[in-house]
């Protein structure tokens, strides 16, 4: 898969007193991220619960900053994906970090990633995890 994408500014209802963004903001980028790949597959982003989220924080965004989330699989597996991602202000790394999800079906039990999101995901020109 070739890197996904977004871009946003921070909000200033995404910042504490010090004008600073709050640390969980960074996840919450992160996953509109994701979201927005799978909606650009068609893929319910509902069915994929978090099963490990890990992070660190290398430089502050401030109310007004550009950044961009960089998303890119990381591992890929028969149920589970892991994605290895990058909150950048300009070139420079503000946040790195990874997460696992699981594709559930409508029970909650741990099912195979669909096969529109997998081929997305490892389709021509894109190396297999």
């Amino acid at each position: 898969m070739t890197v996904h994408r977004v871009r946003g500014v921070v909000a200033f209802h995404e910042t504490d007193a010090s004008g600073r963004y709050h640390y969980t903001n960074a996840f919450k980028w992160v996953e509109n991220a994701e979201h927005a790949l799978y909606r650009s597959i068609g893929v319910p982003a509902a069915r994929f619960p978090r099963r490990a989220v890990q992070a660190v924080f290398d430089r502050p965004l401030m109310e007004g900053d550009e950044y961009a989330v960089e998303l890119e699989v990381e591992k890929l597996g028969t149920t589970s994906i892991t994605y290895a991602w990058r909150i950048l202000k300009g070139a420079d790394v503000a946040v790195r970090g990874s997460h696992t999800v699981v594709h559930t079906d409508g029970s909650g039990t741990p099912s195979p990633v669909p096969d529109a999101l997998r081929a997305a995901l490892t389709g021509p020109g894109n190396a297999a995890p």
